[in-house]
Protein backbone atom coordinates (compact mmCIF):
# COMPACT_ATOMS: atom_id res chain seq x y z
CA UNK A 1 0.00 0.00 0.00
CA UNK A 2 1.35 3.45 -0.85
CA UNK A 3 2.47 5.48 2.12
CA UNK A 4 0.01 8.27 1.31
CA UNK A 5 -2.94 5.92 1.08
CA UNK A 6 -1.77 4.21 4.26
CA UNK A 7 -2.05 7.55 6.02
CA UNK A 8 -5.65 7.91 4.81
CA UNK A 9 -6.78 4.51 6.11
CA UNK A 10 -4.70 4.46 9.30
CA UNK A 11 -6.87 4.01 12.38
CA UNK A 12 -10.11 3.58 10.42
CA UNK A 13 -12.33 0.54 10.88
CA UNK A 14 -12.79 -0.80 7.35
CA UNK A 15 -14.88 -3.79 6.35
CA UNK A 16 -13.19 -6.69 4.51
CA UNK A 17 -14.61 -5.41 1.20
CA UNK A 18 -13.28 -1.92 1.88
CA UNK A 19 -9.86 -3.35 2.72
CA UNK A 20 -9.78 -5.13 -0.64
CA UNK A 21 -10.41 -1.79 -2.32
CA UNK A 22 -7.67 -0.14 -0.24
CA UNK A 23 -5.19 -2.89 -1.10
CA UNK A 24 -5.97 -2.61 -4.81
CA UNK A 25 -5.53 1.15 -4.75
CA UNK A 26 -2.26 0.80 -2.89
CA UNK A 27 -0.86 -1.68 -5.40
CA UNK A 28 -2.24 -0.06 -8.57
CA UNK A 29 -2.40 3.62 -7.66
CA UNK A 30 -0.82 4.87 -10.90
CA UNK A 31 -3.63 3.22 -12.85
CA UNK A 32 -6.47 3.55 -10.34
CA UNK A 33 -6.49 7.34 -10.18
CA UNK A 34 -7.79 7.39 -13.77
CA UNK A 35 -10.56 4.82 -13.22
CA UNK A 36 -14.20 5.59 -12.59
CA UNK A 37 -15.91 4.07 -9.58
CA UNK A 38 -17.56 1.49 -11.85
CA UNK A 39 -14.24 0.55 -13.44
CA UNK A 40 -12.52 0.33 -10.06
CA UNK A 41 -15.32 -1.89 -8.74
CA UNK A 42 -14.89 -4.23 -11.71
CA UNK A 43 -11.11 -4.43 -11.22
CA UNK A 44 -11.43 -5.19 -7.50
CA UNK A 45 -14.42 -7.50 -7.88
CA UNK A 46 -16.83 -5.54 -5.70
CA UNK A 47 -19.97 -3.50 -6.32
CA UNK A 48 -19.91 0.16 -7.32
CA UNK A 49 -21.78 1.21 -4.14
CA UNK A 50 -19.00 -0.48 -2.16
CA UNK A 51 -16.49 1.90 -3.76
CA UNK A 52 -18.69 4.86 -2.83
CA UNK A 53 -19.01 3.62 0.76
CA UNK A 54 -15.24 3.15 0.89
CA UNK A 55 -14.69 6.79 -0.08
CA UNK A 56 -17.23 7.89 2.53
CA UNK A 57 -15.49 5.77 5.18
CA UNK A 58 -12.32 7.78 4.50
CA UNK A 59 -14.20 11.05 4.98
CA UNK A 60 -14.83 12.03 1.34
CA UNK A 61 -18.15 13.06 -0.18
CA UNK A 62 -17.72 10.44 -2.89
CA UNK A 63 -15.22 8.53 -4.98
CA UNK A 64 -14.39 11.47 -7.32
CA UNK A 65 -13.21 13.48 -4.30
CA UNK A 66 -11.09 10.57 -3.08
CA UNK A 67 -9.58 10.10 -6.54
CA UNK A 68 -8.76 13.80 -6.71
CA UNK A 69 -7.01 13.61 -3.34
CA UNK A 70 -4.93 10.62 -4.48
CA UNK A 71 -3.76 12.05 -7.79
CA UNK A 72 -0.98 14.24 -6.31
CA UNK A 73 0.62 11.09 -4.93
CA UNK A 74 1.27 9.97 -8.50
CA UNK A 75 1.29 13.14 -10.58
CA UNK A 76 3.42 15.24 -8.24
CA UNK A 77 2.67 18.23 -6.09
CA UNK A 78 1.76 17.89 -2.42
CA UNK A 79 2.55 14.41 -1.25
CA UNK A 80 4.27 13.49 -4.52
CA UNK A 81 7.16 11.96 -2.61
CA UNK A 82 4.86 9.20 -1.35
CA UNK A 83 4.12 7.67 -4.74
CA UNK A 84 6.21 4.50 -4.34
CA UNK A 85 4.06 1.41 -4.17
CA UNK A 86 4.68 -1.52 -1.89
CA UNK A 87 4.31 -5.03 -3.20
CA UNK A 88 2.54 -7.94 -1.59
CA UNK A 89 5.60 -8.85 0.47
CA UNK A 90 5.77 -5.34 1.85
CA UNK A 91 2.08 -5.51 2.75
CA UNK A 92 2.60 -8.72 4.72
CA UNK A 93 5.72 -7.31 6.36
CA UNK A 94 3.77 -4.21 7.35
CA UNK A 95 1.00 -6.36 8.82
CA UNK A 96 3.52 -8.34 10.86
CA UNK A 97 5.22 -5.15 12.04
CA UNK A 98 1.85 -3.92 13.30
CA UNK A 99 1.34 -7.16 15.22
CA UNK A 100 4.81 -6.82 16.73
CA UNK A 101 3.90 -3.31 17.88
CA UNK A 102 0.61 -4.61 19.28
CA UNK A 103 2.41 -7.32 21.24
CA UNK A 104 5.02 -4.85 22.46
CA UNK A 105 2.31 -2.50 23.69
CA UNK A 106 0.62 -5.40 25.49
CA UNK A 107 3.92 -6.43 27.08
CA UNK A 108 4.49 -2.89 28.33
CA UNK A 109 1.04 -2.76 29.89
CA UNK A 110 1.46 -6.15 31.54
CA UNK A 111 4.84 -5.11 32.92
CA UNK A 112 3.20 -2.13 34.63
CA UNK A 113 4.41 0.65 32.36
CA UNK A 114 0.79 1.53 31.51
CA UNK A 115 -1.28 1.05 34.70
CA UNK A 116 -4.90 0.03 34.30
CA UNK A 117 -7.73 2.17 35.57
CA UNK A 118 -9.69 -0.31 37.64
CA UNK A 119 -9.29 -3.74 39.19
CA UNK A 120 -11.77 -6.61 39.35
CA UNK A 121 -12.92 -5.46 42.76
CA UNK A 122 -13.60 -1.99 41.37
CA UNK A 123 -10.80 -0.22 43.25
CA UNK A 124 -7.94 1.60 41.60
CA UNK A 125 -5.14 -0.74 40.54
CA UNK A 126 -1.67 0.09 41.74
CA UNK A 127 0.76 1.50 39.22
CA UNK A 128 3.16 -1.31 40.04
CA UNK A 129 0.64 -4.02 39.17
CA UNK A 130 -0.65 -2.53 35.92
CA UNK A 131 -2.64 -4.83 33.69
CA UNK A 132 -1.07 -7.89 35.31
CA UNK A 133 -2.73 -7.02 38.60
CA UNK A 134 -6.13 -6.92 36.93
CA UNK A 135 -5.44 -10.23 35.17
CA UNK A 136 -4.31 -11.88 38.41
CA UNK A 137 -7.48 -10.80 40.22
CA UNK A 138 -9.64 -11.94 37.32
CA UNK A 139 -7.79 -15.26 37.22
CA UNK A 140 -8.80 -15.89 40.84
CA UNK A 141 -12.41 -14.97 40.07
CA UNK A 142 -12.68 -17.17 36.98
CA UNK A 143 -10.94 -20.08 38.68
CA UNK A 144 -13.54 -19.93 41.43
CA UNK A 145 -16.55 -19.80 39.11
CA UNK A 146 -17.99 -23.30 38.65
CA UNK A 147 -19.13 -23.66 36.00
CA UNK A 148 -17.31 -21.09 33.88
CA UNK A 149 -19.18 -20.22 30.65
CA UNK A 150 -16.98 -18.96 27.80
CA UNK A 151 -18.74 -17.05 25.02
CA UNK A 152 -17.49 -16.31 21.52
CA UNK A 153 -19.57 -16.02 18.35
CA UNK A 154 -18.61 -15.47 14.72
CA UNK A 155 -14.95 -14.44 14.36
CA UNK A 156 -14.51 -14.54 18.15
CA UNK A 157 -15.40 -18.23 18.33
CA UNK A 158 -11.85 -19.26 17.40
CA UNK A 159 -10.17 -17.45 20.28
CA UNK A 160 -12.95 -18.47 22.67
CA UNK A 161 -12.44 -22.10 21.67
CA UNK A 162 -8.69 -21.85 22.22
CA UNK A 163 -9.19 -20.28 25.64
CA UNK A 164 -11.75 -22.91 26.64
CA UNK A 165 -9.54 -25.76 25.40
CA UNK A 166 -6.68 -24.80 27.71
CA UNK A 167 -8.90 -23.63 30.57
CA UNK A 168 -10.49 -27.09 30.66
CA UNK A 169 -7.10 -28.58 31.46
CA UNK A 170 -7.05 -26.72 34.79
CA UNK A 171 -10.74 -25.98 35.55
CA UNK A 172 -13.35 -28.68 36.28
CA UNK A 173 -16.30 -27.18 34.38
CA UNK A 174 -15.72 -24.87 31.41
CA UNK A 175 -18.73 -24.49 29.13
CA UNK A 176 -18.00 -23.20 25.63
CA UNK A 177 -20.84 -21.26 23.97
CA UNK A 178 -20.15 -20.39 20.34
CA UNK A 179 -23.63 -20.50 18.81
CA UNK A 180 -25.85 -17.45 19.08
CA UNK A 181 -29.56 -17.06 19.56
CA UNK A 182 -31.62 -19.18 21.90
CA UNK A 183 -28.87 -21.80 22.24
CA UNK A 184 -26.52 -19.20 23.70
CA UNK A 185 -29.25 -17.92 26.01
CA UNK A 186 -29.98 -21.48 27.16
CA UNK A 187 -26.30 -22.01 27.91
CA UNK A 188 -26.09 -18.88 30.04
CA UNK A 189 -29.28 -19.76 31.92
CA UNK A 190 -27.99 -23.28 32.56
CA UNK A 191 -24.61 -22.07 33.76
CA UNK A 192 -26.21 -19.61 36.15
CA UNK A 193 -28.54 -22.26 37.57
CA UNK A 194 -25.53 -24.53 38.08
CA UNK A 195 -23.78 -21.89 40.18
CA UNK A 196 -21.70 -19.84 37.74
CA UNK A 197 -20.62 -16.44 39.06
CA UNK A 198 -18.68 -15.18 36.03
CA UNK A 199 -18.78 -15.43 32.25
CA UNK A 200 -15.74 -14.83 30.05
CA UNK A 201 -16.60 -13.49 26.60
CA UNK A 202 -14.41 -12.85 23.58
CA UNK A 203 -15.87 -10.00 21.52
CA UNK A 204 -13.61 -8.96 18.65
CA UNK A 205 -14.56 -6.58 15.84
CA UNK A 206 -16.85 -6.34 14.13
CA UNK A 207 -18.94 -6.70 17.31
CA UNK A 208 -21.90 -9.04 16.67
CA UNK A 209 -25.29 -7.89 17.94
CA UNK A 210 -25.89 -11.39 19.33
CA UNK A 211 -22.69 -11.18 21.40
CA UNK A 212 -23.69 -7.84 22.91
CA UNK A 213 -27.16 -9.24 23.64
CA UNK A 214 -25.55 -12.23 25.38
CA UNK A 215 -23.54 -9.91 27.63
CA UNK A 216 -26.69 -8.00 28.54
CA UNK A 217 -28.50 -11.25 29.33
CA UNK A 218 -25.60 -12.46 31.46
CA UNK A 219 -25.73 -9.31 33.56
CA UNK A 220 -29.51 -9.62 33.90
CA UNK A 221 -29.00 -13.16 35.20
CA UNK A 222 -26.61 -11.88 37.86
CA UNK A 223 -23.41 -13.07 36.20
CA UNK A 224 -20.37 -10.85 36.30
CA UNK A 225 -18.91 -10.31 32.85
CA UNK A 226 -15.28 -10.26 31.74
CA UNK A 227 -14.49 -9.49 28.11
CA UNK A 228 -11.43 -9.92 25.93
CA UNK A 229 -11.70 -7.38 23.14
CA UNK A 230 -9.62 -5.01 21.02
CA UNK A 231 -10.05 -1.66 22.77
CA UNK A 232 -11.22 -0.17 26.05
CA UNK A 233 -13.92 2.10 24.60
CA UNK A 234 -16.20 -0.65 23.32
CA UNK A 235 -19.95 -0.05 22.77
CA UNK A 236 -21.06 -2.53 25.43
CA UNK A 237 -20.80 -2.92 29.19
CA UNK A 238 -18.72 -5.39 31.19
CA UNK A 239 -17.37 -5.67 34.71
CA UNK A 240 -13.82 -6.22 33.46
CA UNK A 241 -12.51 -5.36 30.00
CA UNK A 242 -9.17 -6.81 28.90
CA UNK A 243 -8.21 -5.14 25.66
CA UNK A 244 -5.45 -5.84 23.17
CA UNK A 245 -5.39 -4.33 19.67
CA UNK A 246 -5.99 -6.38 16.55
CA UNK A 247 -4.01 -6.07 13.34
CA UNK A 248 -6.01 -4.25 10.67
CA UNK A 249 -3.62 -4.13 7.72
CA UNK A 250 -4.76 -7.28 5.90
CA UNK A 251 -8.19 -7.95 4.42
CA UNK A 252 -9.21 -9.66 7.66
CA UNK A 253 -8.06 -8.80 11.18
CA UNK A 254 -5.21 -10.71 12.79
CA UNK A 255 -5.42 -11.46 16.52
CA UNK A 256 -1.91 -12.07 17.86
CA UNK A 257 -2.22 -9.71 20.84
CA UNK A 258 -5.71 -10.84 21.97
CA UNK A 259 -4.51 -14.46 21.78
CA UNK A 260 -1.48 -13.66 23.92
CA UNK A 261 -3.71 -11.85 26.40
CA UNK A 262 -6.06 -14.84 26.60
CA UNK A 263 -3.18 -17.21 27.32
CA UNK A 264 -1.87 -14.93 30.08
CA UNK A 265 -5.35 -15.08 31.61
CA UNK A 266 -5.30 -18.90 31.49
CA UNK A 267 -1.93 -18.76 33.26
CA UNK A 268 -3.45 -16.55 35.96
CA UNK A 269 -6.27 -19.06 36.43
CA UNK A 270 -3.71 -21.83 36.84
CA UNK A 271 -1.78 -19.80 39.42
CA UNK A 272 -4.99 -19.05 41.33
CA UNK A 273 -5.55 -22.73 42.18
CA UNK A 274 -2.09 -24.34 42.11
CA UNK A 275 -2.97 -27.66 43.76
CA UNK A 276 -5.97 -28.23 41.53
CA UNK A 277 -3.94 -27.20 38.50
CA UNK A 278 -1.16 -29.65 39.31
CA UNK A 279 -3.56 -32.52 39.95
CA UNK A 280 -5.55 -31.95 36.76
CA UNK A 281 -2.46 -31.53 34.58
CA UNK A 282 -0.89 -34.71 35.95
CA UNK A 283 -4.13 -36.60 35.37
CA UNK A 284 -4.32 -35.25 31.83
CA UNK A 285 -0.74 -36.29 31.08
CA UNK A 286 -1.41 -39.82 32.32
CA UNK A 287 -4.50 -40.06 30.15
CA UNK A 288 -2.76 -38.82 27.00
CA UNK A 289 0.15 -41.22 27.51
CA UNK A 290 -2.14 -44.19 28.08
CA UNK A 291 -4.23 -43.44 25.02
CA UNK A 292 -1.36 -42.34 22.79
CA UNK A 293 -3.05 -39.03 22.04
CA UNK A 294 0.02 -37.20 20.76
CA UNK A 295 2.80 -38.16 18.38
CA UNK A 296 6.14 -38.37 20.14
CA UNK A 297 8.64 -36.05 18.42
CA UNK A 298 12.00 -37.55 17.40
CA UNK A 299 14.83 -37.08 19.83
CA UNK A 300 17.70 -34.74 18.99
CA UNK A 301 19.60 -36.02 15.97
CA UNK A 302 17.02 -38.72 15.19
CA UNK A 303 14.95 -38.37 12.03
CA UNK A 304 11.49 -39.81 11.44
CA UNK A 305 12.89 -42.17 8.79
CA UNK A 306 15.46 -43.50 11.28
CA UNK A 307 12.78 -44.25 13.84
CA UNK A 308 10.49 -45.93 11.32
CA UNK A 309 13.32 -48.05 9.97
Amino acid sequence: MSEGLGWLVEGRRLSPVQRRIAHYLGEHLHEAIFLSSVELAERVGVSQPSVTRFAAALGFAGYPELRQALRPLVLGGAGGGHADLLGERALVRDALDIEIRNLTALRNRISGQSPEARSVAGSASSAADGLMGVIAELGVALAGSEPLPVVGVRVSSGLATTFAYFARRIHPDVRLLTHGGSELADGLHGARRAGAAWVLAVVLPRYPVEAVAALELARELGLRVAVITDRADVPFAADVILDAPVGERLVFDSHAAPLALAMVLVEAMADAAPLRTQARLEEYERMTEQRGVFVTPPSCGESASTRSG
